[in-house]
């Protein structure tokens, strides 16, 4: 537990330092953007960018992991494209010798099941929440499109492929031993976000419930009230001590907390209040949002995610 306290600590502390969109690919040797790393004894993640999606990144700007346990290895988020996921199999063959047994997709954006065509064709299940895969069915062509736009010959292989099992509010596994819970806890960010919640090791591979070190892009189907709730309600009682975000690196709920619970909450107090002064949309773009300048993806977000918050409670 030492060695475990330790690692996760100094992920944390040289976490602003390295977090960053104006760093190269951190791993060139491969489609990764950067090498997997053990956060806790037997649960690996590959880091992604804290950028949007490039060629550059190959599409790798969101954390993909694994669990290695003595009777199969599970792996979070299908990947970008059939070549990124490919890399990342290729890194588990050099930790384990145990066979992908199971694919969970974290939501039904394309970071997180393009990649599905190939864990497919090595005849594996792919599991994701009901919301997830109806998002992919209807979205699905769009967001393959738009990868093979940015990703060119690296889209090469990847055809779209939805999850073939599916869940509702929880799917429970034991694999070696491990008991591990995948759990729908609510609403919040995307369409059918799942968190993967191992207790014995207090560690949650979280989705995009939580970012850390870039700022969470809102969309306009996005509820941040309901984002809340899902947080204060479900996500909090648990308590990790050990927690993977969707993005950014390995950390603490305290620091989640602060990064994506904390600046939902400031963003719709300012555009309450701007609300409540009478004002308009053009003018919500351009609440106060400086405390956030520090996160990645603020220029690419910030102004995006006021105006969408303005439409969600226009109406509230």
């Amino acid at each position: 537990m030492l060695r475990t306290t330790l690692i996760l600590s100094a992920l944390v502390a040289g976490a602003q330092a390295l977090a960053s969109e104006d760093i190269a690919d951190q791993y060139p040797q491969s489609e990764l953007y950067s090498k997997p790393v053990e956060v806790v004894p037997h649960v690996f993640s590959a880091i992604g960018a804290t950028a949007p999606p490039t060629y550059e990144n190959s599409g790798h700007n969101n954390n993909l992991s694994f669990i290695v346990t003595e009777d199969g290895v599970i792996v979070v988020n299908g990947g970008a494209s059939a070549r990124l996921a490919k890399a990342l199999h290729d890194e588990i063959k050099l930790v384990t010798d145990q066979p992908v047994k199971l694919v969970i997709n974290e939501n039904g954006q394309g970071h997180a099941m393009l990649g599905n065509s190939y864990w497919r064709d090595q005849g594996v299940d792919v599991l994701a929440h009901v919301d997830a895969v109806a998002e992919t069915k209807h979205a699905g062509d769009s967001l393959l499109i738009g990868m093979e736009r940015y990703n060119r010959e690296k889209a090469e292989g990847t055809r779209l492929e939805h999850a073939n099992l599916t869940f509702e509010d929880r799917y429970d596994i034991e694999m070696g031993g491990v008991k591990i819970e995948v759990l729908h806890l609510g609403p919040a960010h995307s369409p059918g976000d799942t968190q993967v919640w191992i207790p014995e090791w207090q560690i949650m591979i979280a989705g995009d419930i939580s970012f850390h070190e870039r700022m969470p892009p809102i969309f306009a189907h996005t509820c941040t009230k309901c984002w809340l709730e899902t947080w204060e309600t479900k996500l909090e009682p648990l308590n990790p001590t050990y927690l993977i975000p969707g993005h950014g690196h390995p950390t603490n709920l305290a620091q989640v907390r602060r990064y994506t619970h904390d600046y939902l909450v400031d963003l719709r107090e300012k555009v309450g209040a701007h609300l409540e002064a009478g004002g308009t949309l053009d003018d919500a773009y351009y609440v106060d949002q400086e405390q956030w300048r520090g996160l990645d993806t603020f220029e690419e977000l910030a102004t995006k995610n006021a105006g969408n918050v303005f439409a969600e409670m226009e109406f509230e």
